[in-house]
């Protein structure tokens, strides 16, 4: 399938989104307490460092070199050392579970299972589990039976609740407003 997303701003950083399931999956690990753009930039970033992104290569990198490539200047998050951490955990869990292919996460699967594997991945909760679902099926035409109950919210079609909905500049800036909103109602809220 053809596809072209448009996550990070970079031509390059997201041709490799748009054809790597694993460079992808990476990205969703990276999207916490950074911007989604170096979330989803920092797999090309490590592409290029390693000469390429193979969940067996990556699980099999010795920890103290691998992190050292994640924190080279530009580090590929605000906390390289545990991010590299999490990325060989997942590269590891994948070799282990699914041999080493990402796209077998959702071979066979429905949405209900597919969002229970997802959850079952080393640094996937809830949530992370179902925006990448809702990202799959919204932009990589992953779309097995009931994907979208199981993405719950981030699922909706006209949604700009996270990643999964972002297409362009305008919607990528109407899911920052709609965070920002959901910032200031929990603050609010607590008083």
């Amino acid at each position: 399938m053809s596809r072209t997303l448009h996550l990070t701003g970079d031509t390059e950083a997201d041709r490799l989104l748009s054809d790597d399931a694993f460079a992808l999956l990476i990205g969703m690990l990276l999207d916490q307490q950074i911007s989604m753009e170096k979330a989803f930039a920092g797999p090309r970033v490590l592409a290029d460092r390693l000469g390429g992104l193979d969940p067996h290569d990556v699980a099999a990198a010795d920890p103290e070199s691998f992190a050292a490539t994640c924190a080279q200047q530009p580090a590929i998050h605000r906390f390289p050392g545990s991010m590299a951490k999490r990325i060989q955990t997942l590269a590891q869990y994948l070799v282990e579970h699914y041999g080493g292919r990402t796209e077998a996460l959702w071979a066979d699967a429905d949405g209900r299972e597919l969002l229970r594997r997802l959850k079952a991945l080393p640094g996937f909760g809830d949530q992370k589990a179902r925006i990448f679902l809702a990202l799959l099926g919204k932009q990589w035409g992953v779309r097995p039976d009931g994907w979208r109950e199981a993405a719950g919210a981030y699922g909706e079609t006209d949604a700009r609740r996270s990643i999964a909905d972002v297409v362009d500049q305008r919607t990528l800036e109407e899911v920052r407003a709609w965070k920002k909103e959901q910032k200031a109602a929990a603050k609010a809220a607590k008083g």
